[in-house]
């Protein structure tokens, strides 16, 4: 007869939690787990694993990759993603959702070939301050747009975008 320990009973209820949100969820080999939502079509999708101390890194690989962070408990990974679930839901709504996924997906694209370029290639210092004024444009342009956009998810506040925040 198998026994389970609290920790193991504890991540069954929080999968059947994801669950009952309308997730599949992968187990593979009992330390990683893709969890899957399919909301009118669009896809979205999360792993989360056991790290050596006995925390969770979660991120979303769908529709565009994002390191979420790191949790000590599963309930909060249920949590964050129920939350995620939920903007995403929200977001849907927009008739830009389409161009804001694959702006992202842009922007996750340039940065694994920002690391092509300086892994690749000796870099002028020049040419690095030219990236960098490029990479201030685009933080600058964001804030903006923040500043004179409404805002439509308030249920919790941006983990990163503030009023005052610095590059």
């Amino acid at each position: 007869m198998a026994i389970m320990s609290s920790r193991l009973i504890r991540h069954e209820i929080c999968k059947d939690e994801l669950k009952s949100l309308g997730a599949r969820i992968i187990d593979i080999q009992g330390i990683m787990f893709l969890v899957k939502f399919d909301l009118n079509g669009n896809k979205i999708t999360y792993a989360y694993h056991l790290n050596e101390d006995n925390t969770f890194f979660l991120e979303r690989i769908k529709p565009y990759l994002l390191s979420i962070g790191n949790y000590q408990y599963e309930e909060d990974i249920v949590d964050v993603i129920k939350v995620d679930i939920e903007q995403f839901v929200n977001a849907m709504h927009s008739s830009n959702f389409e161009q804001f996924i694959e702006i992202d997906n842009h922007l996750a694209k340039l940065v694994r070939l920002f690391e092509d370029l300086y892994l690749y290639y000796n870099i002028e210092k020049e040419d690095l301050t030219k990236l960098d004024v490029s990479v201030d444009c685009i933080l600058d342009n964001i804030k903006e747009i923040m500043k004179r956009s409404e805002r439509v998810y308030t249920k919790k506040d941006p983990d990163v975008l503030k009023e005052d925040i610095e590059f």
